[in-house]
């Protein structure tokens, strides 16, 4: 059975202020995708899809491409804003790509299997993988539409350095999701958790990291999900098309039912600039408790 892991690395890193998918933060200089890469691979993915922009992939393949070709068939799609259905054209002046929803549809030619999208900069850890793993294999004899979530405990996936938005997720009486609420200015004041809002949070909260996994054929409400998107905010300069948004509508039209997993793994990733450092110890810690090796790629 072919298990596909695709990665969205086709950010621009804003508020990062560079490409952190390519950042190298690891003893030997990897970046977090390959520790993503690497847990994928122990956890029996053996495809792996990246979206990726055109004005870096040459970079992008020079550092990373030729680490895992040996190891997984490697595909390489992309995320382009003039990628649009028929009858939409890209407005003038619009730079902001849109979105992680769009993204997938980059892969729509190449997705045949089951899937599990995450992002390129998030480190999830190799359970996360293996929950993720064992979800799809629960579905390989089913012909039903199949979508479920690996979630994190909230207070594990909070920044030091600033707030940050999460998907805080709602569990029904069956353990699926019920509701993905995106959640804007969440940080800890002293023992609390609370948004922008001021409403408070328990830290067991679970939240997305966006770490999804989908049947193949999920990519048609995806396909016809953006075209109404397109036809209302097409011209709305900052509106991005997000991937929790059409699981939440699926789940809310009582369309499909999502699969909920809660990893156990600590989640952390480079926001900010000021995060860089946090992650690089991690990861060298990580190292030290030899649950990684020095170098990925010897």
């Amino acid at each position: 059975m072919t298990k596909t892991l695709v990665i969205l690395a086709a950010g621009m890193g804003s508020r990062y202020g560079g490409l952190k998918q390519l950042d190298q933060l690891g003893p030997s200089d990897e970046a977090i995708l390959e520790y993503s890469v690497y847990d994928a691979l122990r956890a029996g993915f053996n495809k792996i899809i990246f979206i990726i922009r055109r004005d870096f992939a040459d970079e992008f393949k020079e550092l990373i491409g030729p680490k895992f070709n040996d190891l997984a068939e490697i595909v390489y799609c992309y995320q382009e804003l003039d990628h649009l259905p028929t009858g939409f054209e890209c407005p003038e002046g619009r730079e902001k790509p849109w979105g992680t929803g769009h993204a997938l549809l980059s892969t729509i030619d190449t997705i045949k299997n089951p899937f599990l999208i995450i992002n390129a900069d998030d480190f999830y850890g190799l359970e996360s993988f293996k929950l993720a793993s064992t979800m799809i294999d629960s579905w390989e004899d089913s012909e039903e539409e199949k979508c479920g979530i690996v979630t994190f405990e909230l207070a594990q996936t909070l920044s030091q350095n600033g707030t940050v938005s999460r998907g805080v997720c709602k569990k029904s009486s069956k353990n699926t999701l019920s509701d993905i609420t995106e959640t804007h200015g969440l940080v800890q004041k002293g023992d609390k958790i609370v948004d922008e809002d001021g409403n408070e949070f328990d830290a067991k909260t679970p939240v997305s990291m966006n770490m999804w996994c989908m049947s193949a054929s999920m990519l048609a409400h995806y396909e016809a999900a953006f075209i109404e998107f397109l036809s209302a905010q097409l011209n709305t300069p900052k509106s991005e098309f997000y991937i929790p948004s059409v699981i939440d509508e699926l789940i809310k039209n009582k369309q499909a039912d999502c699969d909920i997993i809660e990893s156990p793994c600590k989640w952390f990733g480079v926001t900010y600039k000021e995060d860089k450092q946090d992650v690089i110890d991690a990861l060298q810690e990580a190292v030290d408790q030899h649950i990684y090796p020095p170098s990925l790629h010897i």
